[in-house]
């Protein structure tokens, strides 16, 4: 795709199927879409419709079966596991739908681990893990296990993991689901304020007054992009099938 020279993300003419023959399923089917610095794209679309694979591919956690997805520049079909695993480590901040917080660790030990996997000193680790808590507004429960958290306090430690370091792609899917409104509202403004600073993020969403914090809506259906410039003001037609 031409003129994509700055992206963080870009996905080209991207397919992933699941299965062969007449079982196959058409998760996603010729997606193409660029993510630049400072952009924060919303992607929504009906259960289904491919969201959740299209975040998953970005992130290097799948492949797809047609086409070719770049990081930086860096097409992720040419690198082996461990590479894909260290890109992740540096490059790419995920906000998992299931959390995937370690229960043997603390919220600060879970924070820093990715830093520590990839080399960085213990104490300069548990340092950028303690700002990333802060940031997030957990400075003082760093200590604690994952079973002495809230559902919404857990999310948000999954969110400090993400964000902690230097992030370059921001993947977030459904990122406010445990928590209360004014808490993921916070939650979007630490999202919106990291793409702000020069980070490209994509926030998976089925709520119109999340995708408001987007710069650019993808509306997907079944595994098809149907809209890239969607004017936040049409969201809700797109969702209830009159958009085009």
């Amino acid at each position: 795709m031409s003129g994509a020279d700055d992206a963080v993300l870009e996905l080209r003419a991207v397919h992933r199927t699941h299965g062969a023959g007449p079982a196959a399923v058409h998760a996603l089917r010729g997606v193409s879409l660029v993510v630049r610095p400072g952009e924060l794209v919303a992607v929504m679309g009906p259960s289904g419709s491919g969201k959740s694979t299209l975040l998953a591919l970005a992130g290097g956690l799948d492949r797809p079966t047609g086409g070719e997805v770049r990081v930086e520049g860096q097409p992720l079909g040419a690198l082996d596991r461990r590479g894909l695993a260290q890109l992740r480590r540096r490059r790419i901040g995920y906000i998992f739908q299931q959390l995937n917080l370690l229960g043997s660790l603390s919220a600060l030990e879970n924070v820093a681990l990715p830093l520590e996997l990839d080399g960085t000193g213990g104490r300069r680790a548990r340092a950028a893990a303690l700002a990333a808590l802060a940031e997030v507004g957990l400075p003082a429960l760093g200590d604690r296990f994952p079973d002495q958290l809230s559902g919404g306090q857990q999310q948000r430690v999954a969110i400090a993991r993400a964000l902690v370091g230097e992030r370059r792609l921001v993947l977030a899917d459904e990122p406010t689901g445990a928590l209360d409104s004014q808490t993921g509202e916070a939650v979007l403004h630490l999202l919106r304020r990291r793409v702000d600073a020069g980070a490209a993020g994509v926030l998976v969403t089925h709520e119109a007054r999340h995708a408001g914090w987007a710069d650019r809506v993808v509306f997907l259906r079944d595994g098809v992009l149907v809209d890239t410039t969607a004017p936040l003001g049409s969201v809700e037609q797109l969702l209830s099938g009159s958009g085009r």
